[in-house]
């Protein structure tokens, strides 16, 4: 018998770069990286509830979804062998060959290339290809739910203290409400700033509400998308080339990159007062940074 458990403890480490100094800010990184090699950071806290409801309903094979560069998918392929599920997931697009696919298949999980427009319908796809196994269960893209929320909300009880700011990366808003409703639940007074990875994403506010425990205020940061999902500036890679470089801890650009990169913006524009102790959320999803390593 399996036990879905992973020691989840991450630390906290401070980080330093010229423009908090000259605001007199001080920084930390959640390094949810650090949970494990490949299923970290919220991929992990977003599957974690799901794994387990799963298998006290007698689950044994986990359906998802993702696109060809998915590190939830990824993330899902080594959590199905390490606790002993069947996985298959169902990848928008075309059928391509790459290091994240490499590496779905590596542990064992089946995929199933998909048109963009059936891959829209995607409670529909899992009825075509399996309403009749009585042993599949469906997670969605990115492992959005509630239960993905309440895995995210217990970050929150391992801060080793209170920040005036909590910053992190969206793509589907349960991470960022998870994150909220721990916010609440700890009585911490903290502004929380969501940053979304998508074009055009205002959207992701009423996402966010939709797993909100406790309705409360934040700030979404929609203008740090850099052309959209997965999408790339040559001013982006040469931030996260020199915070790699000067700092030491890998971040890619889909997620944490990006976020990172609107925090520094915001502080060289004075949106914190000084003094003002501001926590980042690492969400690890490293293996992105196979995908698109031509870049740097």
């Amino acid at each position: 018998m399996h036990t879905i458990e992973l020691d989840i403890f991450s630390p906290v480490h401070q980080i330093h770069n010229p423009v908090f100094d000259e605001k007199g800010l001080k920084v930390f990184l959640k390094r949810d990286d650090m949970i494990h090699p490949i299923i970290s950071g919220n991929k992990w806290r977003k599957l974690k509830y799901q794994l387990k409801r799963a298998k006290q309903e007698g689950k044994t094979h986990l359906v998802s979804f993702g696109g060809a560069y998915s590190n939830h998918l990824i993330a899902l392929a080594a959590a199905a062998s390490r606790f002993g599920f069947k996985a298959t997931g169902f990848v928008r697009g075309e059928e391509v060959m790459n290091d994240s696919i490499w590496m779905c298949r590596l542990h064992g999980m089946q995929l199933i290339f998909t048109d963009r427009e059936s891959y829209r319908n995607k409670p529909a796809l899992f009825d075509k290809h399996f309403g009749n196994d009585g042993q599949a269960f469906f997670i969605d893209e990115g492992g959005a739910s509630a239960e993905a929320a309440r895995g995210c909300s217990e970050l929150v009880d391992e801060l080793p203290q209170t920040y005036q700011h909590m910053f992190c990366a969206c793509g589907t808003g349960a991470t960022a409400a998870g994150l909220m409703n721990g916010i609440k639940n700890n009585h911490m007074d903290t502004v929380f700033h969501a940053v979304p990875v998508l074009k055009n994403g205002d959207f992701m506010a009423d996402e966010i509400r939709r797993y909100q425990t406790y309705p409360q205020p934040f700030e979404l940061h929609t203008e740090y998308h850099f052309g959209g999902y997965a999408k790339t500036t040559p001013e982006l890679i040469a931030f996260i080339k020199n915070f790699i470089a000067t700092t030491g801890i890998m971040i890619e650009p889909v997620y944490t990159g990006k976020m990172l990169y609107a925090l520094t913006d915001l502080a060289g524009k004075d949106h914190f007062a000084p003094g003002s102790h501001i926590l980042a959320i690492h969400t690890g999803g490293l293996w992105g940074l196979l995908g698109m390593k031509d870049l740097f």
